[in-house]
């Protein structure tokens, strides 16, 4: 007989945190996707699509090359301390990256910027994986996979109609600004679960264990 579909038995609570959060920063980035081109030509002197051909190579590019390197750095450690930080410290590039699209106008500017949302996501990508894999469910990982997927597919797509209305009633800059927020608040999800995936350390253990 099959098991009875639980949810809260199938998904625990660092899962669940983490796709919350990898919700939030891609959603938010989903806000941006539609309108990145428009804003770009629009926004950016001398910018052409060549340009904009030339920022997601850029993206793409710097993103696919550093995270070999951090995802070996990773490996290297043992325990979850820097895949955590490492994690923190990818979203808030990004999402500084998306900040800092506000107050963009010229074409150096614009790859610059590109350069770091790469470095940002390729810090973000290995460490979020990392974690999410170790703590997925050994009885149901495709369905931990799916929810995930399916979460971060959702959102991107509900974002996406949700940036272009954003931008055509605020204008390009409040699409930034929004994407940078989620970003924020996707760190601040993950920081519930500090104490959760970052033992105590052995001194902490040790003071405490006096103090009683």
């Amino acid at each position: 007989m099959f098991q009875k579909f639980n949810s809260n038995s199938w998904l625990n609570k660092i899962i669940k945190y983490l796709i919350i959060s990898d919700l939030l920063l891609w959603g938010g980035w989903g806000v941006v996707d539609p309108i990145f081109s428009i804003f770009i030509i629009e926004n950016i002197a001398g910018a052409t699509l060549i340009s904009v051909g030339l920022l997601a190579t850029i993206y793409w590019g710097v993103k696919s090359i550093a995270q070999i390197p951090i995802s070996l750095i990773l490996d290297k450690n043992k325990g979850e301390k820097d895949d955590f930080y490492m994690l923190i410290a990818g979203i808030l590039i990004a999402g500084a990256s998306a900040f800092i699209f506000v107050f963009a106008e010229k074409l150096w500017q614009v790859y610059l910027i590109q350069f770091f949302k790469g470095i940002g996501f390729a810090l973000y990508l290995p460490s979020w994986m990392a974690m999410f894999s170790r703590h997925l469910n050994k009885n149901h990982t495709a369905f931990d996979w799916a929810i995930n997927s399916s979460a971060v597919g959702i959102g991107i797509g509900l974002a996406g109609i949700l940036g272009s209305f954003i931008a055509s009633l605020f204008g390009f800059k409040s699409v930034f600004i929004a994407t940078s927020l989620l970003a924020i608040f996707s760190a601040i999800i993950l920081l519930l679960i500090r104490k959760s995936v970052i033992p105590k350390s052995k001194i902490e253990i040790k003071i405490h264990h006096h103090t009683k």
